[in-house]
């Protein structure tokens, strides 16, 4: 049986760890199911991020036979034009059903060559609102771990591209072979379903219009039980008015922001403090540890202790 052909694609300031994770699970771990190779445009080395360079096996002719292209993360990737040889062959690739992968940022190089238009994907959580706003055809899922079914697929930042490559491998070789990789590598197998990066959302910056004035309050009152009318009153604006002017100013309605809020909130006296969930749950305004624990996992998908736990270490 012929071995898989993988092709992954090293774009000028590459990030070590992303070109490497495909590298190690299917060059190294998988060698007796991938014939993996690294291109370049033109073939020449790659300067990697941070320092240093890598020589790829060849260009972008290796593509043609390509059963598989990875792109990993590289720097600058929101602002950066790839050059048009690359879009071409990753466009080509594409529409000969060659199955598509990105790591990282580098969802941005599949996104300019429209390959993620219509589809859900994601990338690194920091990068995810550039990619939506760049790319509008795009459905951006700032949360998701990876997305993708048959074709093309996504990953988010970093060591989440670990998970995106042993879930390949189960679609390719079953689930005993993407166990036994992530043992040897020393990784737990995690579902795709339920799993979720984890999100800083900065607080919106103070400005002088009624919405800002409205939203430093509300942030000032988290512990408070706040309706939307108790809000508009407050500005002497009626609900409606009220609901639809933060609605364009944020693109989210007030009580739904305000719920971001409380749970950013919450997650810094989780990571900082040493209160009870009872009391973050009275601080940030979500009442009881039962309605926090609730609310917590419908938005980050861990409970608040597994959330501090995974920060235990800032604190050791």
């Amino acid at each position: 049986m012929p071995r898989h052909r993988m092709v992954v694609v090293l774009l000028d300031d590459v990030l070590p760890l992303d070109y490497a994770i495909p590298v190690h699970v299917f060059g190294r771990e998988a060698s007796e199911a991938y014939q993996l190779v690294t291109v370049s445009v033109g073939g020449g080395a790659v300067p990697v991020a941070g320092g240093t360079s890598v020589v790829p096996d060849g260009g972008l002719e290796l593509l043609r036979r390509a059963d598989t292209v990875v792109v990993p993360g590289y720097a600058n990737a929101v602002e950066r034009e790839l050059p048009g040889s690359l879009v071409r062959a990753l466009v080509t690739a594409h529409r000969r059903g060659t199955r598509m992968v990105s790591i990282c940022s580098g969802a941005f190089a599949l996104a300019r060559a429209g390959i993620l238009d219509g589809l859900t994907a994601t990338t690194h959580w920091s990068l995810c609102e550039e990619l939506a706003a760049r790319f509008p055809s795009v459905a951006v899922d700032q949360s998701a771990l990876l997305t993708g079914s048959g074709a093309v697929f996504t990953s988010g930042g970093v060591t989440a591209g670990v998970d995106l490559c042993l879930h390949l491998l189960h679609l390719d070789l079953g689930t005993a072979t993407a166990r036994h990789v992530a043992r040897r590598i020393v990784m737990t197998p995690r579902p795709n379903d339920g799993q979720r990066q984890f999100v800083e959302k900065a607080v919106v910056p103070p400005g002088d219009d009624v919405v800002a004035q409205a939203q430093q309050w509300m942030l000032t009152s988290l512990d408070q039980q706040l309706s939307v009318k108790q809000v508009a009153d407050r500005f002497a604006m009626s609900e409606r008015t009220f609901h639809r002017r933060f609605r364009d100013r944020t693109g989210l309605p007030p009580l739904t922001w305000l719920r971001d809020q409380r749970i950013a909130r919450a997650k810094e006296l989780l990571e900082g403090s040493e209160l009870s969930i009872e009391d973050i749950a009275r601080r940030v305004g979500f009442g009881t540890a039962t309605n926090l624990r609730v609310r917590f996992r419908q938005a980050t998908s861990v409970s608040p202790r597994e959330h501090r736990r995974s920060f235990a270490f800032d604190r050791a």
